[in-house]
């Protein structure tokens, strides 16, 4: 029983590492179903240790390496993928770079750019395992939180990603913004309900009942609830710090 919630960490782990090798292939779906997967296992394995009442140093280290392979890796290697299938602007597709002698077209550097997302991933994670402030609210965007809404937007979004509407610009500013997210001091809303009160968890109740419209208007939209999520986080910051 002590060694459940490692193994249920490993478990997250392993779907990581399955998700980063769908990604690779293009497969978003299973890459997505495998990162979601994932982030069931890291929310148990947390849930059984305090259960148990256990806790080790090997545990804490263990979870932040799954961590940052499920909710770091895994998305970068998805948006490496989707480099390779947005448009380039005429003039960003003709540009090159010399490297040490070599000469590299943009179209073939910019996608190694999406792994950006895993160095931030896990300065995030390294963050949370030192920063006192996080024991009950979270500092910067949470990393299963950025990992599902990547995996989301690719799926709900696909068709306009890689049409002329979008390019390749667009995908590595707005990845470079969710990258500042990560390691932002915005502080950021934790859904955990101490009471059922309105004054108590008044913030929560706002981001659930805003989530309402949004799920009518696109069931499949998760990517919509987490911008929904970032927006209270920042318009309301002294509700989310309540």
């Amino acid at each position: 029983m002590f060694t459940l919630p490692n193994i249920l960490t490993c478990c997250n782990l392993v779907c990581g590492c399955m998700a980063t090798g769908a990604a690779f292939y293009g497969n978003y779906q299973y890459a997505v179903l495998m990162i979601v997967l994932g982030a069931v296992f890291d929310f148990f394995d947390g849930m059984v240790a305090r259960a148990l009442g256990i806790s080790s140093p090997i545990g804490k280290e263990l979870d932040s390496l799954a961590d940052v392979v499920t909710f770091g890796v895994a998305p970068s290697a998805i948006i490496f993928y989707l480099f390779h299938e947005v448009h380039y602007p005429e003039l960003l597709a003709s540009a090159e770079l010399s490297i040490f002698n070599f000469q590299l077209s943009i179209p073939k550097l910019l996608p190694y750019t999406a792994f950006l997302m895993a160095a931030f991933s896990g300065l995030r994670l390294a963050k949370f395992n030192l920063d006192e402030r996080q024991h009950y609210g979270f500092i910067g965007l949470p990393t299963p939180a950025n990992a599902l809404f990547w995996g989301s937007l690719v799926l709900g979004e696909h068709a306009f990603l890689v049409s002329l509407k979008f390019n390749a610009v667009f995908l590595f500013l707005f990845m470079l913004l969710f990258c500042m997210l990560l390691v932002s001091e915005v502080h950021m809303l934790a859904l955990k309900f101490k009471n059922l009160s309105w004054a108590d968890n008044k913030q929560r109740y706002v981001f659930l009942i805003g989530c309402l419209p949004i799920l009518a208007l696109a069931p499949t939209g998760l990517h919509y609830i987490i911008l929904w999520y970032i927006a209270v986080s920042i318009a309301f910051p002294k509700l989310v710090k309540s």
